[in-house]
């Protein structure tokens, strides 16, 4: 029975926006609550600066991942039409490139020109797409997936902090805002990382230590200015 192994490698087109969203949800609209609550600003007041910014946030995210991965998906569209037409023109040469290849990651040539005659027979250009660009399924971009991804998560990060300003009175809001934030922020960073194959601990911190100064420098500028930002 045929062995099928997952890799890690295959989570990273949708880890990578899903935690991106997730991260700046908190990150950005904690900041936001807590500078407004800084401010001095009401209840009501703080509740619609944090729905605000969820919305803008995630639509935000959602246009900015789907241009930069568009982007990235026209980049490997036109490298794998000009391998196709070179492919079409000048098979010889084409062959010798895959040849090359091979002998660089350690085949003798002999046997680095059988493989890259038997790829090449049987699907030319995925042989070129994988082994000369790097372009495979598992890490080919998908925009759709990572706008979706990021919005998705950016909006389920913002929607934290908003329920601790719906359920906590005005008074502590500024602490349990941070103080929760923080444990998410740490929660996130240690399930990223260990869905990635790092130290859980490494990413709990490092991403609770960001969020920590982005939220810091923010109440500070509302307690500066004492006005709504």
């Amino acid at each position: 029975m045929p062995h099928r192994e997952r890799h890690r490698t295959e989570r990273i087109g949708w880890l990578r926006a899903a935690v991106l969203g997730a991260n700046d949800g908190i990150v950005s609209t904690a900041s936001l609550v807590v500078g407004v609550a800084a401010a001095h600003a009401t209840g009501h007041d703080i509740l619609v600066a944090g729905v605000a910014g969820l919305v803008a946030g995630a639509m935000s995210m959602a246009a900015g991942e789907y241009v930069s991965v568009s982007s990235q998906s026209d980049t490997e569209r036109a490298d794998i039409e000009r391998e196709r037409n070179e492919l079409a023109t000048d098979a010889v040469a084409e062959l010798a490139e895959l040849t090359a290849i091979y002998v660089k990651r350690g085949l003798d040539p002999s046997l680095a020109k059988q493989v890259a005659e038997q790829l090449t027979a049987n699907g030319a250009l995925a042989a070129h797409a994988r082994d000369e660009l790097g372009i495979t399924d598992a890490l080919s971009a998908r925009p759709v997936h990572a706008a979706l991804a990021s919005a998705g998560t950016f909006a389920v990060g913002a929607a934290m902090p908003i329920l601790v300003v719906v359920t906590v009175p005005g008074t502590y809001l500024i602490p349990v805002v941070a103080g929760t934030s923080l444990v998410f922020l740490a929660l996130l960073g240690g399930l990223a990382a260990s869905a990635g194959g790092a130290g859980a601990t490494r990413g709990a911190v490092r991403v609770a230590f960001w969020g920590a100064i982005a939220m810091a420098l923010t109440a500070g500028v509302g307690a500066l200015f004492g006005a709504v930002v």
